[in-house]
């Protein structure tokens, strides 16, 4: 009787890396345009599918692998926007707002950062995706191969989440 092939064995692991690695770089290199970034993403997903080798069979592993680093990318795009527009907020030099009002927004904001970094990654990602990319949660669930329902859900628990650690109300 023959064996059935996991990824976790690792011969197999080593072919799936063989036969995907170099389609999955270049993949991501023409979404991100680093090679460096891209051979980032290529490691981190392999190693995600090494970690759930158990639950991923070997046909689906590509599928797997593109899915794992396309979400990873989404992640850093979104990280980078949030970055990116914090660091645009309030370049004039003076405001019209008490330093206490100063202080206590960037203490907000630092803590809304936290907040959303410690989020579960499917929460945080529907959460980016809609709050940041302005995706709708039918669009969502398509990225995502999710249905709305999931959508929905992950998102309550992520603004529950948000509520409860920072005390605030967000809608």
């Amino acid at each position: 009787m023959k064996t059935k092939k996991t990824i976790c064995q690792p011969k197999v692991f080593e072919d799936v890396y063989d036969k995907q690695s170099k389609s999955l770089h270049n993949f991501m290199y023409y979404k991100c345009g680093d090679k460096d970034l891209a051979e980032d993403f290529v490691q981190e997903s392999f190693i995600k599918l090494w970690d759930n080798c158990s639950k991923v069979l070997v046909e689906k592993a590509k599928s797997f692998l593109f899915t794992v680093a396309n979400n990873m990318f989404l992640n850093h795009v979104a990280h980078k926007k949030i970055v990116l527009k914090h660091s645009s907020e309030n370049k004039k030099g003076y405001t019209n707002e008490t330093p206490e009002f100063i202080i206590e927004e960037k203490e907000f904001l630092t803590k809304l950062k936290s907040a959303i970094a410690d989020l579960p990654e499917k929460q945080r990602e529907v959460f980016l995706l809609n709050r940041i990319d302005k995706k709708k949660y039918r669009e969502i669930a398509e990225i995502l191969d999710i249905s709305v329902k999931a959508v929905e859900k992950r998102m309550s628990l992520a603004l529950k989440t948000l509520r409860d650690k920072i005390g605030r109300n967000l809608k």
